[in-house]
């Protein structure tokens, strides 16, 4: 019986959500089956590790490096076939004004990384405002929404568009996007 471990760089149960979504089907083919030889049993497991980078990364970069440090962590941290890391930043764009709530993923075996982004969502101006002065988008959410641990449910993603689209599929997209290389023959 072989099967195909997983590990998730973060306690947080969204993270390991969105990865359980796309190992377990995307649009009904099976990702898991794919990455691993003919696996009998995947499974995904939450591994607390720490992103090496601010509470609150800023900027794509930073971003990215909390993503890939967390794959990494992973890796490091047990007998793990993929690692998988997933950081949330707030970041610009060229041309477009305002600062937006970005998503990365990475993916690592040990020996190929690779890196996707979800979708990007921009700040409404109060919201940003806050960020730009220091504070953590997570506590500043749960603010303004009169809650607690938004982050761990539907995120800002969630409260930003209504519901139409929650932290764990954002999250899954970015995924997806990483995991290409590892699943598709066009890498």
């Amino acid at each position: 019986m072989t099967g195909m471990r997983v590990g998730v760089g973060s306690g947080n149960p969204v993270k390991r959500r969105a990865v359980e979504r796309v190992l377990e089907s995307s649009r009904g083919a099976d990702l898991a089956d794919e990455c691993s030889e003919n696996p009998t049993t995947v499974t995904v497991e939450s591994v607390p590790v720490s992103s090496g980078v601010s509470e609150q990364p800023t900027g794509h970069a930073e971003t990215v490096a909390g993503a890939e440090n967390r794959a990494d962590a992973v890796l490091e941290a047990g007998a793990y076939d993929l690692g998988i890391g997933i950081e949330g930043g707030v970041a610009g764009f060229d041309g477009a004004d305002g600062f937006f709530l970005v998503m990365w993923a990475v993916v690592s075996d040990g020996s190929r990384t690779s890196r996707g982004a979800g979708p990007s969502l921009e700040l409404p101006t109060d919201i940003a405002t806050r960020i730009a002065s220091g504070e953590e988008l997570g506590p500043v959410m749960d603010d303004v929404l009169d809650a607690e641990g938004v982050a761990r449910r539907g995120g800002a993603a969630g409260a930003l568009t209504s519901g139409r689209v929650d932290r764990a599929d954002a999250l899954a997209t970015a995924v997806a996007g990483a995991l290409g290389p590892f699943v598709s023959d066009l890498y």
